[in-house]
């Protein structure tokens, strides 16, 4: 008797047991924005991404279309420390690496003494200071093989960032905005980022992210081979010992327009969503909007607030006015942002 009691007692445990199991169906859904504040730019994305995924819905977009473009600076990652990671890192390549500066050609350090004088004097960079910036690091990283870049790019990212405590330039991501990510793969979407910076500077700074380097458009200098000479390519066989070397040929600044012609040529899609956080990312914007085949959306991320990060909130506002105006949608990082870089991250005074 005292037997069957026990394996009635058990039986009736597992009974239990099984009924307190949710059923998957009606479990609650995942909450991928915790680092967010209730916002009309967060809820027009899950909105738009709940249509275009509901196979019922007469905006369904099938997986294999659901393509995102980021931008990079300013939009995920830190730019107003004091200014792009790519400009920091020439100052320093140009003007403190002691392996380089005593050879540093002279437009280089033009270049690099010019990002200096912005950062701390407050002067104004000369007109078309990106293509400027661009033709230098082509020339100051010449000769460099690519996992030797990839380390100078890294070792210099491992660097504290000025103007913050407790983060590193490699650690400078937007917290929330990462969010973003999981929840576009989530829902099967496939991103891309489309930056203005060098494209393997981007791939070293992301791949800690997971995102795979052909998923990585940027600036581009030429590469050679390292015994290549001054051989054409199409004359010359690459032998298996040979490394990748960067050249200090600029092939193109990944900005504006060439935003768009570099999705056309390596992604071969439109875009149905896009974010960015300047006028160099309007092309790309405008590019998805115009989708012909499918409901597309943009989001533009303003530097609107001051005491968590160096931004102007007075351009900031400006800049979302703009955006509005254009058709994209407004991420606030004051508003919207329950926090930037995450806990333990403090915005203080730069130092020189």
């Amino acid at each position: 008797m005292k037997n069957r009691f026990i394996l009635g007692i058990v039986f009736i445990a597992v009974i239990l047991a099984g009924c307190s199991k949710q059923n998957p169906e009606t479990a609650p859904a995942k909450d991928y924005f915790t680092l967010w504040n209730p916002c009309e730019s967060l809820t027009a994305l899950q909105e738009y991404v709940q249509d275009v995924t509901n196979p019922s819905s007469r905006n369904f977009i099938k997986v294999e279309d659901r393509i995102v473009t980021f931008d990079m600076d300013g939009t995920f990652i830190g730019e107003l420390y004091p200014t792009y990671f790519e400009y920091n890192m020439l100052e320093y390549r140009a003007l403190e690496d002691p392996t380089y500066k005593d050879i540093a050609p002279d437009d280089v350090k033009e270049a690099a003494q010019e990002i200096r004088d912005f950062v701390r004097n407050g002067k104004k960079l000369p007109d078309h200071f990106d293509m400027k910036h661009a033709h230098a690091a082509a020339k100051a990283y010449a000769g460099m093989t690519l996992s030797e870049f990839d380390s100078y790019v890294k070792t210099y990212a491992a660097t504290p960032v000025n103007g913050f405590t407790g983060m590193t330039y490699g650690e400078s991501f937007y917290k929330p905005m990462l969010e973003m990510f999981d929840y576009l793969e989530d829902n099967d979407f496939t991103f891309y980022v489309i930056s203005g910076s060098d494209r393997f500077i981007c791939r070293s700074l992301v791949e800690s992210l997971g995102i795979e380097p052909n998923r990585v458009i940027g600036m581009d200098v030429r590469l050679k081979s390292a015994n290549q000479g001054n051989e054409a390519g199409v004359n010359y066989t690459m032998g298996k010992e040979e490394d990748l070397i960067r050249t200090d040929e600029l092939i193109i600044k990944n900005l504006k327009t060439n935003k768009v012609l570099q999705i056309a040529q390596e992604i071969g899609k439109v875009p149905v969503l896009s974010f960015g956080n300047t006028s160099g990312d309007a092309a790309m914007h405008n590019y998805c909007l115009s989708n012909p085949e499918y409901k597309s959306a943009a989001f533009m991320l303003i530097a609107d607030d001051p005491d968590r990060d160096h931004a102007n909130r007075e351009k900031g506002l400006k800049m979302g006015e703009q955006w509005r105006e254009a058709g994209y949608h407004v991420i606030s990082m004051r508003d919207d942002f329950k926090t930037i870089y995450g806990n333990g991250v403090k915005k203080v005074d730069f130092t020189f």
